[in-house]
């Protein structure tokens, strides 16, 4: 037992040995060797009341699930954002930056910034106009914030809230995408057939995609920017725009399914993601409650239906693209298109929102993040 109990301790040594090298290795290199033991956490965030002020789908606040623990609630921050009387007010956006560690919300009149470390509103702006569904730059630090369905946009600094410009349009500002590049933005105007772009430079307008057939309501585009897909006002389907020559390239029609009346949006379709491959689209069908799938290139082949719990209102995925998320709540396994989890509180009441977005988190901070339009990310490092 003397020969064993020696040779266990020279191999504890050893191990010591190393570990004290691998350490000061690291901090030779100036890094934290802890650092090195922190796990990347992925969460699903979701503001909620994310359909209309529909405290049925959640409440109010912002609900957090584990995408690595079988999408489990994990906690609720309280957030601001309360009407005259009271009672917590439509959710419109929900945007993050990185360089901030800050998730943004917007309601029906205003903005509030949430610090992540602390999980504190750090401010709450009402705006002139009320705020809409907004975007923010790569770098974190400038968001393009819509007017509620006024004729203009703010631009506005993420830090402090201040407006720095603001960009006039036709007359109902809404959807918003700031470009992946960081030097164009994307605004539509549910009155107008046009996508208005802002090169963000001098936040002015230099061009217009369109004439689509109708007003624009949802949109999203590929990483290159080169093609946006939209849903319009009267179409149970979605039209495709050329971003560089400004040129409409198809209408695309849902086929074997019939438009008919829808509880929100009062739009047929009210709802568009392309996958991050960009392999596909999947767009919402209000009145039939479903999702339809096609391919993302010509001829836009129809795929696949997959059937929802609720009405969709809108839809995006997981940044490795292998969750769908409706706003009905569904957890959707893109490569099998079946239901996989129903998002759910921790009263376990259902959670539906349109208003969520992926981050990914290491040491306390967010080193990544997904988008609320459901973007292509085929190009994107």
């Amino acid at each position: 037992m003397t020969w064993f109990k020696s040779y266990f301790n020279i191999l504890l040594a050893l191990f010591f040995i190393s570990t004290g090298f691998n350490q000061s290795l690291l901090l030779a290199k100036g890094e934290d060797p802890k650092l090195h033991k922190q796990e990347v956490r992925r969460y699903l965030y979701v503001a909620v009341p994310g359909i209309r002020n529909y405290l049925g789908y959640g409440g109010h606040g912002l609900l957090v699930f584990d995408i690595d623990n079988g999408h489990k609630f994990v906690k609720r921050i309280p957030l601001q954002g309360y009407k005259k009387d009271g009672s917590p007010s439509n959710i419109k956006g929900i945007a993050v930056s990185i360089a901030l560690n800050s998730v943004f919300i917007s309601t029906l009149e205003g903005l509030q910034r949430l610090d992540l470390s602390t999980e504190k509103i750090i401010w709450e702006i009402a705006y002139d106009g009320g705020a809409d569904r907004m975007s923010i730059s790569p770098d974190g630090m400038t968001m393009y914030l819509p007017s509620l369905e006024k004729d203009f946009w703010n631009v506005v600094n993420c830090e402090t809230g201040v407006i720095i410009t603001k960009i006039k349009v036709f007359d109902r500002a809404h959807n918003t995408i700031y470009g992946p590049s960081g030097s164009f933005a994307y605004m539509a105007d549910i009155s107008s057939p046009f996508l208005f772009v802002s090169e963000t430079k001098g936040h002015t307008i230099i061009k217009k995609v369109g004439p689509f057939s109708h007003g624009i309501r949802p949109f999203t585009i590929n990483s290159q920017e080169s093609r946006v897909f939209v849903n319009v006002n009267e179409l149970l389907g979605f039209e495709v725009g050329d971003l560089n020559t400004g040129k409409v390239l198809a209408s695309v029609k849902v086929e074997g399914w019939d438009k008919g009346p829808v509880r929100r949006h009062g739009n047929p379709s009210h709802g568009i993601g392309l996958t991050p491959d960009e392999e596909e689209i999947w767009i919402s069908d209000g009145h039939n409650m479903r999702l339809h799938l096609f391919q993302a290139n010509p001829p836009y082949q129809q795929l696949t239906t997959i059937p929802l719990q609720d009405m969709p209102g809108w839809i995006t995925f997981s940044i490795d693209g292998k969750y769908g998320y409706p706003s009905s709540g569904e957890v959707i396994d893109v490569k099998t298109r079946k239901i996989i989890h129903l998002l759910q509180d921790e009263h376990n009441n259902y959670v539906a929102s349109e208003k969520m977005i992926e981050l990914h988190f290491q040491n306390g901070k967010i080193i990544a993040k997904g988008d609320q339009f459901g973007l292509g990310r085929k190009t994107l490092k």
